[in-house]
C-alpha cells in the first residue's frame, strides 16, 4: 500500500517537473525570440541612425543634442496636450464623417437650385445688369454721380409721382394712342381744317387741359 502511494507521488513530482521545464523551455523560447528581436531592431537602429546622418550630412544640417534634449522634454510635458489635440481632432473627424452626408445633401440642393435658375435665366440677366453698370461707368463721370446724388431726392418723387395710377394709365392712354397712328402717312392739314378742328368738343377739351397744365407749370415755376 505504501508502495502505491509513493509510485503516485513519484508520478505525481515528475509531471510537475515536466510542467516545470517545459515552462522553463518556453521562457528560454521567449528571451531567445526577445533578444533576435532586440537585436534586429539594434541592426535596423544603426541603419536608419546611419541613413539619418547621412542625409543630414548631405543637406548640411547640423543638430544640436541640446535642443533635441530640450525637444524631448518639452514633448514629455507636454503629453496631456497632445493627447487633448489628438482628442480634439478625433472628434472633428468624427463630425465631419457624421455631417458629410448633410454637407451633400446641402451642395446636391445648391447645385439643384443654381440649374433652376441658369434654366430661368437669372445668371444670364445678371450678365446683362452687368453690361449695364459697364456702359454706365463708362459714359458717366464721377461728377455725374455726384450730381445724382445730390439730386436723388427730387428724381425719387418724380418717379413716385410717374408711378401713381392715374398718370400711369395717362401715360399708357398716350403710348396707345401714338402707336396707333400710322406716322408714315399722314395727310396734310390746311390752315382751315386746323381751325375747324379746334372748334370740334375733342380740341376743346384739349386745348383746355394743356392751358389748365400750363398756368399751373408757370404758378410751380414762379413761386
Amino acid at each position: 500500500m505504501e508502495e502505491k502511494a509513493l509510485e503516485q507521488q513519484v508520478k505525481e513530482l515528475n509531471s510537475k517537473m515536466d510542467l516545470l521545464l517545459e515552462y522553463v523551455n518556453e521562457q528560454r523560447l521567449k528571451t531567445n525570440q526577445l533578444e533576435d528581436l532586440l537585436a534586429d531592431l539594434q541592426i535596423v537602429g544603426k541603419d536608419v541612425y546611419k541613413t539619418t546622418v547621412e542625409e543630414l550630412d548631405k543637406r548640411m544640417v547640423e543638430l544640436d543634442p541640446d535642443q533635441l534634449k530640450g525637444l524631448g522634454l518639452r514633448l514629455l510635458r507636454n503629453v496631456g496636450n497632445i493627447n487633448n489635440f489628438l482628442e480634439t481632432f478625433e472628434s472633428a473627424a468624427d463630425f465631419l464623417k457624421d455631417a458629410s452626408p448633410i454637407a451633400n445633401e446641402l451642395i446636391i440642393d445648391f447645385t439643384r437650385h443654381m440649374q433652376v435658375m441658369d434654366e430661368k435665366g437669372y445668371f444670364e440677366f445678371f450678365r446683362e445688369v452687368g453690361n449695364v453698370f459697364d456702359t454706365i461707368v463708362t459714359n458717366f463721370s464721377a461728377d455725374d454721380v455726384r450730381s445724382l446724388a445730390d439730386n436723388v431726392v427730387i428724381i425719387l418723387n418724380t418717379v413716385k409721382s410717374m408711378t401713381q395710377p392715374q398718370m400711369m394709365n395717362s401715360m399708357h392712354n398716350a403710348i396707345s394712342v401714338y402707336s396707333s397712328l400710322d406716322t408714315t402717312n399722314v395727310e396734310p392739314t390746311s390752315i382751315w381744317r386746323m381751325v375747324r378742328e379746334l372748334n370740334s368738343p375733342e380740341m376743346k377739351k384739349a386745348m383746355g387741359i394743356m392751358l389748365a397744365f400750363m398756368k399751373n407749370l408757370s404758378t410751380q415755376k414762379f413761386q
